[in-house]
C-alpha cells in the first residue's frame, strides 16, 4: 500500500505558553518520514500566539473561533492524505507518525491513541486507563484522532453546531460506519482544566454531558449546560 503524507491539524486560541513547545516536540518525536506539514488553525488569539508561530515553520490558517470550525478549516487547507487532529495541550508518543502509518497500511482508516494525564491523580488515572477500551463512551478529543482525508470528507467533517463535544460527536459517527482503531501507545494530555476547576467537578459535569447527549440533548443544550457548570 502506498504511504501517504500526514498533515497535523492543531486548533488554537490564546495558547502562547504551549504551542511553541508542542511544535518543537512534534518535530523531535516524529520518525522524520511521514509528516508533510503542521497546520495550526487560530481562532482569533490575542495573547501573542501568532507571534510565537512566526518563529516556527508551521502553516497558520485563520478561522472563526470554535474547535469544530477550526478543525474543519485546517482539514480543508491540509495537503496531506492523512489528517492527524491534535489538541494544543496533548503530546503524542515517540514516532507517533510511524505508528499512525503502520496502522494505516494494515487497513486502519481512522483511530486514536490511548491517553494518560500529566498528573498522578488516581481517579484521573483510572479514567485515562479506560481509553484502552474500544467503545464510544471511552473516546474523546484529548486522545487525538487520525483519519484519512477521504473518510473525513465522506462524513462531512466536524459538526460546527457543536461548540463543545465536537470530537465525541464526530467519532460516534465514525464508529457507526467504520472500524475504529485504538493504538496501544499513549498520548500525554494536560490536566490543566481539572487543576483549575477541580477534578471531581470537571469529571462529574463531563459525565453529565455524555449522559445528556445519550438522552438526545442537542448541541445548544450541551453548550448551555457546559457554560453554566464549568465556565461560571
Amino acid at each position: 500500500m502506498d504511504r501517504p503524507k500526514i498533515s497535523i491539524v492543531i486548533p488554537v486560541l490564546n495558547e502562547v505558553n504551549i504551542i511553541g513547545n508542542l511544535i518543537t516536540y512534534l518535530k523531535n518525536q516524529a520518525s522524520g518520514k511521514h509528516i508533510l506539514e503542521i497546520v495550526v488553525v487560530d481562532g482569533g488569539s490575542k495573547d501573542g500566539t501568532l507571534k510565537m508561530l512566526q518563529a516556527t515553520d508551521a502553516r497558520v490558517v485563520h478561522s472563526k473561533k470554535g474547535r469544530a470550525r477550526q478543525m474543519n478549516a485546517g482539514a480543508k487547507n491540509a495537503m496531506g492524505e492523512l489528517l492527524y487532529f491534535l489538541h494544543a495541550d496533548t503530546f503524542p508518543p515517540k514516532n507517533y507518525d510511524a505508528l499512525i502509518m503502520d496502522a494505516y497500511v494494515t487497513g486502519a482508516e481512522t483511530g486514536c491513541f490511548r491517553m494518560s494525564f500529566d498528573t498522578k491523580n488516581p481517579i484521573l488515572g483510572f479514567f485515562a486507563w479506560l481509553s484502552r477500551i474500544n467503545h464510544t463512551l471511552c473516546r474523546g478529543g484529548d486522545q487525538s484522532l487520525f483519519i484519512t482525508k477521504a473518510l473525513f470528507e465522506r462524513h462531512g467533517g466536524f459538526n460546527e453546531a457543536y461548540l463543545i463535544y465536537e470530537d465525541s460527536e464526530f467519532i460516534m459517527r465514525l464508529y457507526k460506519t467504520t472500524r475504529f482503531t485504538v493504538l496501544p501507545q499513549k498520548v500525554i494530555t494536560s490536566a490543566r482544566k481539572y487543576r483549575q476547576k477541580g477534578w471531581l467537578r470537571v469529571q462529574f459535569h463531563f459525565g453529565m454531558i455524555h449522559l445528556k447527549n445519550r438522552l438526545g440533548a442537542g448541541p445548544d443544550e450541551l453548550y448551555d449546560y457546559y457554560t453554566k457548570k464549568l465556565l461560571m
